[in-house]
């Protein structure tokens, strides 16, 4: 388990999860805003975009702050979403996560920001605005 404490940095954008057909082409739109992740599967295409360029008709979750944890992440770390999700889910906050190469993204719903925010801070992390 990871023992050492996490630097959080807050980013500006807020997001929205959005679900298209598998078969569909990434929209413009997507790539719209300074984060934008996108992931294919048999069953579905799903785009993590800036919420502002979602068109109104759809299917998406709006609404989602998003936690960068600062700094390359070491592939052979263990257990670093364990206790972020941990932690929050003690708080009563929901979580989406997207891992890069680099690093992972905590996503939070924008009216539980305070509450992940205050039990990050709580569990010894820094939150950066």
């Amino acid at each position: 388990m990871l023992e050492k404490k996490l630097v959080f940095e807050v980013l500006r954008d807020t997001v929205g999860v959005c679900k298209l057909a598998v078969n569909e082409a990434i929209p413009l739109w997507a790539y719209q805003g300074d984060f934008f992740s996108v992931t294919k599967t048999v069953e579905e295409l799903s785009i993590v975009c800036s919420d502002s360029a979602i068109p109104k008709d759809i299917l998406c979750e709006r609404g989602w702050k998003i936690l960068e944890i600062q700094g390359m992440l070491d592939f052979g770390l263990v257990g670093i979403l364990a206790m972020v999700s941990n932690t929050l889910a003690k708080a009563g906050v929901s979580i989406f996560a997207i891992s890069t190469y680099n690093t992972d993204y905590i996503l939070v719903k924008a009216a539980d920001l305070n509450s992940a925010v205050d039990a990050l801070k709580n569990e010894g992390h820094e939150v950066r605005y």
